[in-house]
């Protein structure tokens, strides 16, 4: 891997809670690259996920964006070039689209209207004078979306951005992402545990269980395999789990 072209790195990452424990998360994500995050829920893909965006601390190892260990970096400056989407979204209720635009946009000094007002308008045909409580969640998805793409970042990050929506929906929103990515260079970091997608989106999978990484493969590896992503998986979660009966 160039090192010039990595946009993400985690070096053995590792976070304890009294119930659960994240161990020694390395994996690696670079321009134009989408990297699915899969696992089952509660598995430690959103406490991953809170780590890169600083949201929670790690209790060591290292989280590089673009090169720089995000603990020793301006939080503000580092989070303007990463978009984020997840799975609920939260906005005022009685707000026009236009209105959140307008306070969303003054924390991005990379803020483009026009890709804004494109994306909005002729990618995802949503009204800005619509409110919040009158969209569908694959609206809110998509106005989201929009609001991500529109500073653009280098890091997109989507934590079940597509749980819940109809597979028409799905499939668009996860085209437009494809395309995003490789025509701008973005980085896509695609938490999920609903594998149809990552059929769809990912370049590179990235197992996890129980808190760790099970294994990290490419999608044409994957597509060797005599196994299906849900099937590969459970086979890791087996293996892993007889390999902690042996050393009993």
């Amino acid at each position: 891997m160039n090192s010039n072209t990595v946009i993400l790195e985690l070096k053995n990452v590792c976070k304890s809670y009294k119930s659960f424990k994240l161990k020694n998360i390395s994996f690696a994500i670079s321009k134009g690259e989408v990297v699915g995050l899969i696992g089952a829920n509660g598995v430690g893909k959103s406490t991953t996920i809170k780590m890169i965006l600083n949201i929670i601390e790690s209790d060591s190892g290292e989280i590089l964006f673009l090169g720089n260990d995000i603990l020793k970096s301006n939080r503000t400056s580092y989070k303007e070039e990463i978009g984020y989407v997840g799975e609920n979204v939260d906005f005022f209720l009685n707000q026009k689209l236009k209105n959140i635009k307008k306070y969303y946009k003054t924390n991005y000094k990379n803020w483009n209207d026009h890709t804004y007002q494109y994306l909005l308008n002729e990618v995802f045909e949503l009204n800005d004078e619509l409110k919040i409580k009158e969209l569908s969640k694959g609206m809110k998805v998509k106005f989201s979306l929009a609001l991500s793409l529109s500073h653009n970042p280098k890091l997109l990050i989507m934590d079940e951005p597509t749980s819940g929506l109809d597979p028409i929906v799905r499939s668009k929103i996860l085209r437009i992402l494809k395309e995003y990515a490789k025509k701008y260079d973005v980085a896509i970091l695609f938490s999920s545990h609903i594998t149809e997608d990552m059929n769809k989106i990912a370049d590179k999978l990235v197992f996890i269980n129980n808190g760790e990484i099970l294994e990290e493969c490419s999608m044409e590896d994957m597509k060797k395999k005599e196994y299906g992503i849900d099937e590969y998986l459970e086979f890791l979660m087996n293996k892993e789990r007889d390999y902690a009966k042996d050393m009993l």
